[in-house]
Protein backbone atom coordinates (compact mmCIF):
# COMPACT_ATOMS: atom_id res chain seq x y z
CA UNK A 1 0.00 0.00 0.00
CA UNK A 2 1.01 3.90 -0.07
CA UNK A 3 0.26 5.28 2.91
CA UNK A 4 0.52 9.33 3.32
CA UNK A 5 1.58 10.68 6.44
CA UNK A 6 1.26 14.00 8.08
CA UNK A 7 1.89 16.10 11.21
CA UNK A 8 -0.28 19.36 12.46
CA UNK A 9 -0.65 21.94 14.69
CA UNK A 10 1.44 22.37 17.43
CA UNK A 11 4.76 20.24 17.83
CA UNK A 12 5.79 18.31 20.73
CA UNK A 13 8.29 15.92 21.70
CA UNK A 14 7.27 11.94 20.17
CA UNK A 15 5.80 13.08 16.79
CA UNK A 16 9.20 11.78 15.19
CA UNK A 17 8.81 8.65 16.84
CA UNK A 18 5.36 8.22 15.43
CA UNK A 19 6.98 8.93 11.56
CA UNK A 20 9.67 6.44 12.41
CA UNK A 21 7.07 3.56 13.53
CA UNK A 22 5.02 4.34 10.56
CA UNK A 23 7.60 3.86 8.17
CA UNK A 24 9.34 1.34 9.44
CA UNK A 25 6.45 -0.85 10.56
CA UNK A 26 5.00 -0.52 7.42
CA UNK A 27 8.05 -1.08 5.29
CA UNK A 28 8.91 -5.13 7.17
CA UNK A 29 5.75 -5.82 7.76
CA UNK A 30 3.80 -4.66 4.66
CA UNK A 31 6.46 -3.68 2.32
CA UNK A 32 4.21 -0.25 2.12
CA UNK A 33 5.37 2.67 0.44
CA UNK A 34 5.45 6.40 2.71
CA UNK A 35 4.83 9.80 1.30
CA UNK A 36 5.34 12.67 4.20
CA UNK A 37 2.94 15.89 3.05
CA UNK A 38 5.52 18.46 4.54
CA UNK A 39 3.85 21.37 7.20
CA UNK A 40 0.54 19.24 7.76
CA UNK A 41 -2.49 19.94 5.89
CA UNK A 42 -0.44 22.88 4.14
CA UNK A 43 1.51 20.30 2.10
CA UNK A 44 -1.36 18.41 1.04
CA UNK A 45 -2.90 21.61 -0.13
CA UNK A 46 -0.14 22.82 -2.17
CA UNK A 47 1.20 19.49 -2.93
CA UNK A 48 4.67 18.88 -1.34
CA UNK A 49 5.74 15.66 -0.01
CA UNK A 50 8.42 14.26 0.47
CA UNK A 51 9.26 10.04 0.00
CA UNK A 52 9.93 8.45 3.43
CA UNK A 53 11.84 5.13 3.91
CA UNK A 54 13.24 3.20 7.01
CA UNK A 55 17.34 4.82 5.98
CA UNK A 56 15.59 8.46 6.42
CA UNK A 57 13.54 7.65 9.81
CA UNK A 58 16.00 4.98 11.68
CA UNK A 59 17.18 7.65 13.94
CA UNK A 60 14.35 9.65 14.51
CA UNK A 61 13.27 7.85 17.70
CA UNK A 62 15.51 10.47 20.04
CA UNK A 63 14.78 13.84 18.25
CA UNK A 64 12.13 16.33 19.32
CA UNK A 65 9.81 18.47 16.91
CA UNK A 66 9.10 16.79 13.32
CA UNK A 67 10.66 16.43 10.28
CA UNK A 68 7.36 16.72 8.27
CA UNK A 69 7.10 20.50 9.92
CA UNK A 70 3.79 21.44 10.37
CA UNK A 71 1.18 24.63 10.54
CA UNK A 72 -2.29 25.44 11.65
CA UNK A 73 -3.88 25.30 7.75
CA UNK A 74 -7.33 23.96 7.92
CA UNK A 75 -8.18 23.12 4.37
CA UNK A 76 -12.37 23.77 5.25
CA UNK A 77 -11.42 27.75 5.73
CA UNK A 78 -12.28 27.99 2.19
CA UNK A 79 -15.36 26.48 -0.52
CA UNK A 80 -12.44 24.90 -2.71
CA UNK A 81 -9.81 23.26 0.00
CA UNK A 82 -11.62 20.17 0.61
CA UNK A 83 -11.95 19.12 -3.04
CA UNK A 84 -8.14 20.58 -3.29
CA UNK A 85 -7.04 17.98 -0.75
CA UNK A 86 -8.65 15.10 -2.09
CA UNK A 87 -7.49 15.71 -5.16
CA UNK A 88 -3.77 15.71 -4.10
CA UNK A 89 -4.10 12.44 -2.18
CA UNK A 90 -5.62 11.03 -5.37
CA UNK A 91 -3.31 12.17 -7.42
CA UNK A 92 -0.26 10.88 -5.04
CA UNK A 93 -2.29 7.22 -5.53
CA UNK A 94 -2.64 6.94 -1.37
CA UNK A 95 -4.43 4.13 -0.35
CA UNK A 96 -4.66 5.99 3.25
CA UNK A 97 -3.57 8.90 5.17
CA UNK A 98 -2.59 8.47 8.47
CA UNK A 99 -2.95 11.74 9.98
CA UNK A 100 -1.06 12.80 13.40
CA UNK A 101 -2.68 15.41 15.42
CA UNK A 102 -4.59 16.91 18.11
CA UNK A 103 -8.45 18.23 17.95
CA UNK A 104 -8.26 20.30 14.77
CA UNK A 105 -6.17 18.07 12.67
CA UNK A 106 -7.79 15.26 13.70
CA UNK A 107 -11.36 17.03 13.19
CA UNK A 108 -10.02 17.68 9.36
CA UNK A 109 -9.20 13.87 8.65
CA UNK A 110 -13.05 13.36 10.48
CA UNK A 111 -14.35 15.21 7.69
CA UNK A 112 -12.64 14.18 5.03
CA UNK A 113 -13.20 10.62 5.63
CA UNK A 114 -16.94 10.87 3.84
CA UNK A 115 -14.95 12.75 0.69
CA UNK A 116 -13.46 9.31 0.15
CA UNK A 117 -10.57 9.45 2.27
CA UNK A 118 -9.18 6.57 3.98
CA UNK A 119 -7.88 8.03 7.26
CA UNK A 120 -6.52 6.52 10.42
CA UNK A 121 -5.61 9.50 13.16
CA UNK A 122 -2.98 9.18 16.26
CA UNK A 123 -3.60 11.69 19.03
CA UNK A 124 -0.99 14.16 19.55
CA UNK A 125 -1.73 17.11 22.50
CA UNK A 126 1.13 18.29 24.52
CA UNK A 127 -2.18 19.26 26.67
CA UNK A 128 -3.82 16.18 27.20
CA UNK A 129 -6.63 16.77 26.46
CA UNK A 130 -7.99 15.05 23.30
CA UNK A 131 -11.08 12.65 24.06
CA UNK A 132 -10.77 8.96 23.60
CA UNK A 133 -7.40 7.95 25.17
CA UNK A 134 -6.32 8.68 28.63
CA UNK A 135 -2.89 9.46 27.77
CA UNK A 136 -1.19 11.26 24.38
CA UNK A 137 2.35 11.26 24.09
CA UNK A 138 4.38 14.59 24.13
CA UNK A 139 2.30 15.28 27.72
CA UNK A 140 4.81 13.48 29.83
CA UNK A 141 7.84 15.17 28.40
CA UNK A 142 6.09 18.48 28.82
CA UNK A 143 5.29 17.77 32.71
CA UNK A 144 8.80 16.58 33.34
CA UNK A 145 10.42 20.16 32.03
CA UNK A 146 7.76 22.00 33.72
CA UNK A 147 8.43 19.88 37.06
CA UNK A 148 12.35 20.95 36.90
CA UNK A 149 11.69 24.45 36.11
CA UNK A 150 9.29 24.69 38.72
CA UNK A 151 12.24 22.85 41.08
CA UNK A 152 14.36 25.80 40.23
CA UNK A 153 12.02 28.73 40.79
CA UNK A 154 11.17 27.29 44.13
CA UNK A 155 15.24 27.66 45.39
CA UNK A 156 15.84 30.80 43.93
CA UNK A 157 11.68 32.13 45.70
CA UNK A 158 13.18 30.92 48.90
CA UNK A 159 16.78 32.67 48.53
CA UNK A 160 15.16 36.04 47.46
CA UNK A 161 11.36 35.97 49.54
CA UNK A 162 9.83 36.43 46.55
CA UNK A 163 6.46 34.52 44.99
CA UNK A 164 6.76 33.65 41.19
CA UNK A 165 4.12 32.82 38.90
CA UNK A 166 4.89 30.25 37.14
CA UNK A 167 2.88 29.76 33.61
CA UNK A 168 2.97 26.67 31.83
CA UNK A 169 0.90 25.85 28.65
CA UNK A 170 -3.14 24.45 29.15
CA UNK A 171 -5.49 26.34 26.66
CA UNK A 172 -8.47 24.74 27.77
CA UNK A 173 -7.48 22.25 30.60
CA UNK A 174 -5.00 22.11 33.23
CA UNK A 175 -3.59 18.71 32.97
CA UNK A 176 0.40 20.18 32.51
CA UNK A 177 -0.46 22.79 35.47
CA UNK A 178 -1.62 19.90 37.90
CA UNK A 179 0.65 17.70 36.96
CA UNK A 180 3.98 19.66 37.37
CA UNK A 181 2.08 21.42 40.11
CA UNK A 182 1.64 18.78 42.73
CA UNK A 183 5.02 17.14 41.80
CA UNK A 184 6.87 20.51 41.90
CA UNK A 185 4.90 21.18 45.86
CA UNK A 186 3.76 24.12 43.98
CA UNK A 187 1.63 26.58 46.63
CA UNK A 188 -1.22 27.42 44.04
CA UNK A 189 -2.44 25.46 40.91
CA UNK A 190 -4.81 27.65 39.07
CA UNK A 191 -6.80 25.54 35.42
CA UNK A 192 -8.72 26.60 33.41
CA UNK A 193 -11.89 24.47 34.31
CA UNK A 194 -11.94 26.28 37.83
CA UNK A 195 -11.86 30.44 37.72
CA UNK A 196 -9.91 31.42 40.09
CA UNK A 197 -10.35 34.36 42.76
CA UNK A 198 -7.20 36.76 42.80
CA UNK A 199 -8.48 37.80 46.64
CA UNK A 200 -8.46 34.03 47.80
CA UNK A 201 -4.70 33.45 46.05
CA UNK A 202 -3.19 36.73 47.35
CA UNK A 203 -4.67 35.85 51.15
CA UNK A 204 -3.25 32.33 50.74
CA UNK A 205 0.25 33.63 50.10
CA UNK A 206 -0.16 36.14 52.80
CA UNK A 207 -0.96 33.47 55.13
CA UNK A 208 1.87 31.37 54.23
CA UNK A 209 4.46 34.49 54.65
CA UNK A 210 2.57 35.13 58.54
CA UNK A 211 3.56 31.18 59.23
CA UNK A 212 6.90 32.14 58.54
CA UNK A 213 7.41 30.55 54.72
CA UNK A 214 8.30 34.19 53.01
CA UNK A 215 8.37 32.73 49.47
CA UNK A 216 5.65 31.01 47.13
CA UNK A 217 5.46 29.38 43.79
CA UNK A 218 1.66 29.76 41.72
CA UNK A 219 1.60 27.55 38.70
CA UNK A 220 -1.29 28.97 36.49
CA UNK A 221 -2.30 27.28 33.15
CA UNK A 222 -1.96 29.92 29.83
CA UNK A 223 -6.28 29.22 29.46
CA UNK A 224 -6.71 29.83 33.51
CA UNK A 225 -9.16 33.00 34.42
CA UNK A 226 -10.40 34.46 37.27
CA UNK A 227 -14.13 34.30 38.35
CA UNK A 228 -16.38 36.48 36.70
CA UNK A 229 -16.07 40.30 37.60
CA UNK A 230 -13.54 42.75 37.04
CA UNK A 231 -10.40 40.70 37.40
CA UNK A 232 -12.14 38.77 34.80
CA UNK A 233 -12.50 41.99 32.39
CA UNK A 234 -8.61 42.86 33.16
CA UNK A 235 -7.73 39.64 32.55
CA UNK A 236 -9.07 38.98 29.28
CA UNK A 237 -7.63 42.66 28.09
CA UNK A 238 -3.91 41.14 29.16
CA UNK A 239 -3.67 37.91 27.75
CA UNK A 240 -6.21 37.92 24.76
CA UNK A 241 -4.35 39.23 21.23
CA UNK A 242 -7.48 39.32 18.92
CA UNK A 243 -5.19 36.83 16.62
CA UNK A 244 -7.03 34.15 15.98
CA UNK A 245 -5.83 30.71 13.67
CA UNK A 246 -7.79 29.35 10.96
CA UNK A 247 -9.64 26.85 13.25
CA UNK A 248 -10.27 30.20 15.22
CA UNK A 249 -8.28 29.88 18.24
CA UNK A 250 -6.96 32.82 19.75
CA UNK A 251 -3.14 33.23 20.88
CA UNK A 252 -2.97 33.22 24.85
CA UNK A 253 -0.06 34.46 26.68
CA UNK A 254 0.25 36.89 29.76
CA UNK A 255 -2.23 35.46 32.52
CA UNK A 256 1.06 35.03 34.59
CA UNK A 257 2.75 38.34 33.79
CA UNK A 258 -1.00 39.98 34.87
CA UNK A 259 -1.00 37.73 37.83
CA UNK A 260 2.25 38.26 39.41
CA UNK A 261 1.53 42.20 39.19
CA UNK A 262 -1.76 41.95 41.04
CA UNK A 263 -0.52 39.49 44.00
CA UNK A 264 2.71 42.13 44.56
CA UNK A 265 -0.30 44.96 44.35
CA UNK A 266 -2.44 43.72 46.76
CA UNK A 267 0.18 41.66 49.27
CA UNK A 268 2.96 44.00 49.26
CA UNK A 269 5.78 40.88 48.56
CA UNK A 270 7.88 41.03 45.61
CA UNK A 271 6.55 39.57 42.82
CA UNK A 272 8.29 37.56 39.27
CA UNK A 273 7.01 35.65 36.69
CA UNK A 274 8.10 33.05 34.15
CA UNK A 275 6.12 31.49 31.32
CA UNK A 276 7.86 28.70 30.21
CA UNK A 277 5.92 28.94 26.73
CA UNK A 278 7.35 26.35 23.92
CA UNK A 279 10.46 25.35 25.65
CA UNK A 280 7.65 22.97 27.01
CA UNK A 281 7.24 21.55 23.29
CA UNK A 282 10.87 21.47 22.76
CA UNK A 283 14.06 19.07 23.05
CA UNK A 284 14.14 14.97 23.19
CA UNK A 285 10.87 13.07 24.58
CA UNK A 286 11.24 10.80 27.57
CA UNK A 287 11.39 7.66 27.18
CA UNK A 288 7.59 6.78 27.94
CA UNK A 289 6.45 9.17 25.43
CA UNK A 290 9.05 7.35 22.71
CA UNK A 291 7.38 4.46 23.89
CA UNK A 292 3.49 5.58 23.12
CA UNK A 293 4.55 7.26 20.66
CA UNK A 294 5.78 3.77 18.52
CA UNK A 295 2.93 2.01 19.40
CA UNK A 296 0.54 4.72 18.38
CA UNK A 297 2.53 4.56 15.15
CA UNK A 298 2.65 0.64 14.91
CA UNK A 299 -0.97 0.61 15.74
CA UNK A 300 -1.96 2.99 12.76
CA UNK A 301 -0.32 0.86 10.58
CA UNK A 302 -2.24 -2.04 11.98
CA UNK A 303 -5.45 -0.38 11.29
CA UNK A 304 -4.91 0.83 7.86
CA UNK A 305 -3.75 -2.65 6.39
CA UNK A 306 -7.60 -4.11 8.36
CA UNK A 307 -9.44 -1.20 6.29
CA UNK A 308 -10.43 -0.05 10.21
CA UNK A 309 -10.66 3.66 8.45
CA UNK A 310 -12.35 6.53 10.39
CA UNK A 311 -10.98 5.40 13.57
CA UNK A 312 -7.86 6.79 16.07
CA UNK A 313 -5.68 4.86 18.06
CA UNK A 314 -5.81 5.35 21.34
CA UNK A 315 -4.66 4.31 25.17
CA UNK A 316 -7.06 3.32 27.22
CA UNK A 317 -6.32 0.87 30.40
CA UNK A 318 -2.92 0.54 29.18
CA UNK A 319 -3.66 -0.70 26.13
CA UNK A 320 -3.91 0.57 22.43
CA UNK A 321 -6.69 0.47 21.20
CA UNK A 322 -9.14 1.79 18.22
CA UNK A 323 -11.70 4.52 18.79
CA UNK A 324 -13.73 6.29 16.05
CA UNK A 325 -12.88 9.51 15.22
CA UNK A 326 -15.92 11.34 15.91
CA UNK A 327 -15.58 10.22 19.40
CA UNK A 328 -12.37 11.91 19.98
CA UNK A 329 -13.32 15.40 18.45
CA UNK A 330 -14.78 18.19 19.16
CA UNK A 331 -15.07 17.50 22.85
CA UNK A 332 -11.88 18.55 25.28
CA UNK A 333 -10.78 15.72 27.80
CA UNK A 334 -10.99 18.45 30.90
CA UNK A 335 -8.83 18.14 33.99
CA UNK A 336 -10.06 14.99 36.86
CA UNK A 337 -10.53 17.47 39.48
CA UNK A 338 -9.97 15.02 41.96
CA UNK A 339 -6.10 15.44 41.13
CA UNK A 340 -6.38 19.10 42.67
CA UNK A 341 -9.10 18.67 45.56
CA UNK A 342 -7.87 15.47 46.67
CA UNK A 343 -4.44 15.21 45.78
CA UNK A 344 -3.09 18.66 45.75
CA UNK A 345 -5.17 20.16 48.64
CA UNK A 346 -3.20 18.77 51.68
CA UNK A 347 -0.07 20.33 49.73
CA UNK A 348 -1.04 23.83 48.37
CA UNK A 349 -1.68 26.35 51.35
Amino acid sequence: MRIGVLTGGGDCPGLNAVIRAVVIAGDQLHSDETVGYLDGWLGVMEHRSVPLRPMRVQDLLTRGGTVLGSSRTNPFATDEGPKTAVDTLMADGIDALVAIGGDDTLGVAHRLGPLGVNVVGVPKTIDNDLSGTEMTFGFHTAVETATEAIDRLQTTAESHHRVIVCEVMGRHVGWIAAYSGIAGGADAILVPEVPFDVAEVCERITARHQRGRYSSVVVVSEGALPAPGPDLDSAKAATMSGVVDQFGHAQLGGIGAWLAIEIERRTGYESRHTTLGHIQRGGSPTAYDRVLATRFGVEAVAAVHDGTFGKMVALQAGRVVRVPLEDAVGRPKSLDLELLTNVAAPFVS
